[in-house]
């Protein structure tokens, strides 16, 4: 149970990070690179991006404000987990339990929604994009910082 709760505190004190990280014209600039990225990688044809973007954009929207909400609400609570008794910690753990289970309904609904403008393997290849381009970021980012 030690490694879930770690790994838990590591995944919201990242998001953490790279929510302020992503701010402004960075934040700008690494859209337009991810744009660009997948769609090279889809090969999306003029008709699939004209219905694939409304619907990727309303998505990531979506994304972004349950990552607001949890970076508002977490965020917060970060320096102060250890000193957290029980019962704060019950209520934290169900409050981050009714956004994990928003996001997965996010991710349900998005995944019917593409299924309406792309064909299977496009976005199977689309979710391969975004991981590649999360690695490729990660990456870009450690090698700024020397690491």
């Amino acid at each position: 149970m030690k490694f879930n709760r770690t790994a838990s505190v590591f995944g919201l004190a990242l998001l953490f990070s790279l929510g302020l990280l992503a701010q402004g014209p960075v934040r700008d600039r690494i859209k337009t690179l991810k744009v660009a990225f997948i769609t090279e990688r889809l090969a999306l044809t003029s008709s699939e991006a004209q219905h694939f973007w409304p619907v990727y954009n309303t998505h990531e929207d979506q994304l972004e404000k349950l990552r607001r909400k949890e970076r508002q609400r977490f965020g917060s609570q970060l320096p102060f987990l250890d000193d957290l008794s029980e019962s704060e910690a019950a209520q934290l753990l169900a409050e981050f339990k009714e956004l994990q289970i928003e996001k997965h309904k996010v991710e349900q609904n998005f995944i019917q929604d593409l299924a309406n403008v792309l064909p299977a393997k496009k976005i199977i290849l689309l979710f391969k994009a975004e991981e590649d381009f999360k690695k490729r970021l990660l990456q870009q980012v450690r090698k700024r910082r020397g690491g």
